[in-house]
Parts: C-alpha cells; sequence; structure tokens
C-alpha cells in the first residue's frame, strides 16, 4: 500500500516515516525536520480528523500550521491514522472503529516518536475526530507523559445540533443499508452514480456552485451541518477541497451516533478482549489527563457547536485538578480554524502562545 503523496512546499524537509500499527494496519507518519536539524526543540504531534489528512496542515498555498510550528521552534511530526484521505481504508470496506484509533494508531505512534526524540519534549495539537479519538487514548493511559494538548472542535463530549442529530440517527442508518460510503469528489461518481442524489440534496440552497463544497459546507454529507466559513477559505485550497477531504465510511456511523447520543466518548467493541484496555466511557477516566489541555474552537462551528465549550465546564467541575481552558475564535467555522486563509494570525498564534507557555513550565521544574 502506498501512501498519497504529501501536498507541500517543504523541499527535503519532509521525512516519510514506515508505520504499520500491531494490528497490521498500514498507516502514515511524517516527520518536517527543521532548517539546522531538531537540535532540542520539541516535537508535536498533528492529528487531522476523518476523511482529512496530514495535507490540511502543509497546505502550500497559505501559511500553515507546519510553517508556524517551524518558525516558533518545534518540530512537528504528522499522522495520517486509518480515516486519512491518503490511505485506501475509507474507500474500501476495510472496517474499522475509533476504538482502533485510540487503541492502536495514537498510542503507538505517540511510542514510535518517543523512539526517535529521546527526552526531547512532545505535545500534540489534534483536530475534529482526531482529538476525540485521543481523549479515549488519554483516559485509558495509553498515552502519558505529553507535556500540552491542544484539541481543536470536539474533545470528550461530543454534541450536534437537533437538526443534524436526527438526519444523523435516522437518515445516517438508511444510508448506511444502501450505500458503503459518501464521496466528496462529484467527479469521481459521475450523474449517474447511487450517489448523485445526495449531491443534489446538499446543492439546495446552496450559494457556490462546486458540488465538494456543497457537500462540505452547505449540508455536510446530507446531515445538516457546515464544516467551514467559506469566506475564510482562500480561492485555491477552496478549489481543491476535494483533495483535502474525501469518503466517509458508512459503517463508521454506529460508533459516531453512540458517542453523540451519550454526549461522551464511549468504547464501541464490548464484546471483543482486544478492546478491553479501554476505558467504556473516556470521561469518567478523564482525570487520568495529566497535560495541560486547550480546548480550541470557531465561534461559528456549526457542526460539533459548542462541544468544547461544554467539555470545559463539565471538567472544570468533575476534575478541577486539571489544568484546561477553552479558547473561542471569533468568525471561524470547524475546518476553517485549519485551513482558512488567515489562520496563521487568528488560530496558530494562540495555539503557539499555549504550547509556548508548556514548554516554558517544563524547562522551569
Amino acid at each position: 500500500m502506498t501512501l498519497r503523496p504529501l501536498h507541500h512546499r517543504l523541499g527535503e524537509r519532509v521525512e516519510d516515516i514506515p508505520f504499520t500499527a500491531s494490528d497490521g494496519t498500514r498507516l502514515g507518519l511524517t516527520r518536517v525536520v527543521p532548517d539546522g536539524g531538531a537540535g532540542e526543540r520539541p516535537a508535536v504531534l498533528v492529528l487531522h480528523g476523518l476523511t482529512a489528512s496530514a495535507d490540511m496542515f502543509t497546505l502550500p498555498e497559505t501559511r500553515n500550521l507546519v510553517d508556524v510550528l517551524l518558525d516558533a521552534g518545534y518540530e512537528p511530526w504528522l499522522l495520517d491514522w486509518r480515516g486519512s484521505c491518503r490511505l485506501p481504508y475509507n474507500e474500501g470496506r476495510v472496517r474499522y472503529s475509533f476504538d482502533d484509533v485510540a487503541l492502536y494508531d495514537i498510542p503507538e505512534a505517540v511510542a514510535l516518536i518517543r523512539e526517535r526524540i529521546g527526552g526531547r519534549q512532545l505535545l500534540c495539537v489534534a483536530h475534529c475526530i482526531g482529538a476525540l479519538c485521543l481523549s479515549m487514548s488519554l483516559a485509558a493511559g495509553l498515552v502519558t507523559g505529553l507535556d500540552g494538548i491542544v484539541a481543536q472542535g470536539v474533545f470528550l463530549t461530543p454534541k450536534l445540533s437537533w437538526k443534524t442529530r436526527a438526519r444523523l440517527h435516522f437518515g445516517g442508518e438508511l444510508l448506511r443499508s444502501r450505500l458503503v460510503n459518501i464521496p466528496t469528489d462529484f467527479k469521481k461518481v459521475g450523474l449517474w452514480s447511487k450517489h448523485s442524489l445526495i449531491f443534489a440534496e446538499v446543492s439546495i440552497g446552496a450559494e457556490c456552485k462546486d458540488p465538494t463544497c456543497q457537500i462540505l459546507h452547505n449540508d455536510s454529507w446530507g446531515v445538516g451541518g457546515s464544516l467551514f466559513e467559506h469566506d475564510n477559505l482562500d480561492t485555491r485550497t477552496h478549489d481543491r477541497l476535494a483533495d483535502l477531504y474525501g469518503t466517509v465510511p458508512m459503517w463508521i456511523l454506529p460508533h459516531l451516533r453512540s458517542v453523540e447520543l451519550a454526549h461522551t466518548m464511549l468504547r464501541f467493541n464490548d464484546n471483543d478482549g482486544r478492546y478491553d484496555a479501554l476505558p467504556k466511557n473516556a470521561l469518567d477516566n478523564a482525570g487520568k489527563i495529566e497535560a495541560p489541555l486547550m480546548l480550541l474552537s470557531g465561534s461559528d462551528n456549526r457542526f460539533w457547536f459548542d462541544s468544547n465549550k461544554i467539555c470545559h465546564e463539565i471538567l472544570t467541575a468533575r476534575y478541577p485538578q486539571l489544568d484546561v481552558r477553552y479558547v473561542e475564535v471569533p468568525g471561524y467555522g470547524h475546518l476553517d480554524t485549519f485551513i482558512g486563509r488567515n489562520a496563521a494570525l487568528d488560530v496558530f498564534g494562540p495555539i503557539v502562545d499555549f504550547l509556548d507557555e508548556c514548554r516554558t513550565v517544563k524547562a522551569g521544574r
């Protein structure tokens, strides 16, 4: 299995590291080598969301997250976990749940990075489902010793609007019985595909004529949400959304529905002993989280809404010993917090400030 090439303008500084999880799943791990070498720089593991990939952090057309981390004195490590569109799993019939990401992908990537960086600090910036799965890894005690965590969009307490919930729980089950996945690129689907009705539905009332934009922005995969603020995107980023966000596998929906109904991250595989290392309810084990935590969200997130604000309120009430804060970025939605044309100014600044604070605290101990 060959990973689809990463889009970037980093030249020879990109190091692709062979990485296969212990269950045999081939994943992607990329180290971005700073000019002059890593030295004593802290490392930052960056996690994408479902159907996305490390591409969303290396946008060549804008000043991206990797650029900012490098300039701020960090060494970025990008994990393409099994939900990445650079990998083939979402487009086929390979089944996985978020349990697999929490049990295998993230902990084993952290272990491999630690082997490479030695005693240097390791921090993490996680987005969407990547952050949700990280919360389970942390609650299980499978990932420890991180020096700071940024979780964007959602973390332990997923919450959707009533409209999106209804479509996800009822319409999602109907679609799952008929489709293996939902693509985002209409050019690969064709007019006479069984997916064409979904593209027709998401186009209703859309101001943008691009079908991929419609399925992401106007009515995210037909469930009634919106994944970004349209005006925040650079035209060049907008025109390659189909490369940045891929197919949604329908068989992942039962796990997503269960965690959304409970408003907490749950283990899905209760009858398979391989997953006994994961707690049934991650929120009940959140006291195991040792690292300072920044919960980040766009003020206009119309997919996960105020999930992270709620998470902050719950964690501070239930676990007052945790170092947790909530930061809201005005005028941003969900994906545009990382792919927006001005994200380097509006979003990455607070992220780096938080990482710097964690770095300073650790150095002062």
